[in-house]
C-alpha cells in the first residue's frame, strides 16, 4: 500500500474522530463549563452544519491549490484548533474553536477521497476510495471509544489535546508522504465547473446520496429504541448491535470497494441499495412478529451495516470518474449531501418516533432507499462512468464519459512517490 495512502486514511480516521467524539464527552463538558447538555450538543451541530457549507466553497477555493499544501494546512489549522479548545474556559470561544475545526474539516475532507481517487490505477480506484473511507468506520468502532474513554478518565481537555496530537501527527504525514504537485484536478473557470455538477449524471446521483444516507441514519441514530421496542434489548443487548453494525460496516466497505473494481459503480450501487431495501424489510417483518430474540437481530444488522457502507465506495468513485476535472468538488457536494442526509435522518426518525413509537423508522428508511435507488437509475441512464478515462488528460467530460486528468495531477519528479 502507497504511504501517501496510508496518510490520507489516517486522515479521514481523524477528521471523522473529531465530528463523533464530541458525544461521548457532553457529560463532563457541560458539567464543567455550566451548560446544558442540549447546549452542548450543538458543538456537534455546529461542527456537522459547518462542513456541510463549507465544503463546497472550499473545495472551489482550493481547486488550483497543490493538494499536498492543502491537506498540511487544513490539518494544521485543525491541530491549533483542538490545542486551544483544551484550554477553553467557556462554551462561547469553544463553539467558535469547534467551527475552526469544522472549516478545516470540510477542506480537507472531500479532498482526500479525490486525491485517492485521482492517484489511484484505474483498475483499483474503488479500492483505494475504500481504504480511506475505513476512516468513516474506524472513526465510530475506534476513535468515538477511545476519545470517550480518555475524556472520562483524564478529563474532557485531555479528549481535545489527544485529537490535537493526533492532527500533528497527520500535518507531518501529509507533508511528508503526499506527492508535491498533485492538483485539486481542476483549472476549469467556477461556470465550467458548474455546468459539470448540474449534468443529471452528476446531480441526480449526488441527490440519491443525500436520499439514501437519510434513510441509513434514521435507523442508526435510533436503533437503540428500536432494538428495545423490537427485542426488548437491554446494555448488552445494544451494544452487541452496534458492534456487528461496525464490523460488517468495515467489511461492507471493503468488499464494496472490490465491487466497484470489478462490476463497475452503477451495478454495484444497485447491488448495495437492494441489499439495504431488503434488510429494512426484514426488520419491519420482524416487528410484528415480536418480541424476537436479540440473536436474530444480529444477521439483519449485519446485512444492514454492510450494506450501508458497501455504497461508499461506489459512490464517490462514480461521481470522480463523471466529474473528471471537477471532481474533488463534486466529492465536497457529495460530503455536504452526507451530513444533510444525517441531520434529516436523524430530525425525520425523532418526528416520527415521537408520533408512532419505532414501528414506521424500517418502513420510512427502506422506502428512502427505493426513492434512492430509482434516482441512481434515472443518474446512470444519464450517464456511465468510465475507469479507463482516468489515464486520459484533463478535458471537459461530455455526457456519459469521464476524463480523470491523472496525467496533470503529478510533476515527473513525483512519479517515485506514489508506489
Amino acid at each position: 500500500m502507497p504511504r501517501w495512502l496510508v496518510a490520507l486514511a489516517v486522515g479521514a480516521l481523524i477528521f471523522y474522530t473529531d465530528d463523533y467524539v464530541i458525544a461521548g464527552v457532553l457529560p463532563e463538558i457541560s458539567d464543567d463549563l455550566g451548560v446544558s447538555e442540549g447546549a452542548g450538543g450543538q458543538l456537534v451541530t455546529a461542527f456537522s452544519v459547518t462542513v456541510a457549507l463549507a465544503a463546497p466553497v472550499a473545495a472551489i477555493a482550493t481547486a488550483r491549490l497543490p493538494r499536498r499544501g492543502v491537506l498540511t494546512a487544513a490539518a494544521a489549522v485543525f491541530t491549533v484548533a483542538n490545542v486551544l479548545a483544551a484550554v477553553a474556559d467557556s462554551y462561547g470561544p469553544l463553539l467558535f474553536l469547534r467551527v475552526v475545526a469544522a472549516l478545516a474539516a470540510a477542506t480537507a475532507t472531500p479532498a482526500l477521497f479525490a486525491l485517492a481517487a485521482q492517484l489511484a490505477p484505474p483498475e483499483r480506484i474503488g479500492r483505494y476510495v475504500a481504504i480511506v473511507a475505513f476512516g468513516v468506520t474506524g472513526a465510530i468502532a475506534l476513535g468515538v471509544p477511545a476519545g470517550t474513554w480518555i475524556g472520562g478518565t483524564l478529563g474532557w481537555r485531555a479528549t481535545f489535546a489527544t485529537m490535537a496530537a493526533a492532527g500533528a501527527l497527520v500535518a507531518l504525514g501529509f507533508a511528508t508522504q503526499l506527492p508535491r504537485r498533485a492538483t485539486g484536478g481542476s483549472a476549469l473557470p467556477l461556470r465550467s465547473q458548474l455546468v459539470i455538477l448540474a449534468r443529471p449524471a452528476i446531480s441526480l446521483g449526488l441527490a440519491a446520496n443525500v436520499v439514501l444516507i437519510l434513510g441509513s441514519m434514521m435507523l442508526l441514530t435510533y436503533l437503540a429504541p428500536f432494538a428495545d421496542g423490537i427485542a426488548s434489548a437491554g446494555t448488552g443487548g445494544r451494544t452487541a448491535l452496534f458492534a456487528v453494525s461496525g464490523v460488517a460496516g468495515m467489511v461492507g466497505i471493503w468488499l464494496g470497494g472490490l465491487a466497484t473494481d470489478a462490476w463497475g459503480a452503477d451495478r454495484t450501487l444497485a447491488v448495495g441499495v437492494a441489499a439495504f431495501v431488503f434488510s429494512m424489510a426484514l426488520f419491519a417483518a420482524l416487528w410484528q412478529a415480536r418480541p424476537v430474540p436479540v440473536a436474530l437481530l444480529l444477521p439483519v444488522v449485519a446485512v444492514w451495516g454492510a450494506a450501508a457502507f458497501w455504497n461508499s465506495p461506489a459512490v464517490q468513485t462514480r461521481l470522480h470518474l463523471l466529474a473528471g476535472p471537477a471532481s474533488t468538488q463534486a466529492l465536497s457536494l457529495n460530503t455536504s449531501g452526507t451530513y444533510l442526509g444525517v441531520a434529516m435522518g436523524g430530525a425525520i426518525g425523532g418526528a416520527l418516533l415521537d408520533a408512532w413509537g419505532p414501528a414506521p423508522l424500517p418502513v420510512v428508511s427502506g422506502a428512502a432507499g427505493l426513492v434512492a435507488l430509482a434516482l441512481l437509475r434515472l443518474a446512470a441512464s444519464r450517464g456511465t462512468p468510465n475507469p479507463a478515462s482516468a489515464l486520459t488528460p484533463a478535458s471537459t467530460p461530455t455526457q456519459g464519459t469521464a476524463d480523470a486528468p491523472r496525467a496533470e495531477l503529478l510533476d515527473p519528479a513525483d512519479s517515485k512517490e506514489e508506489s
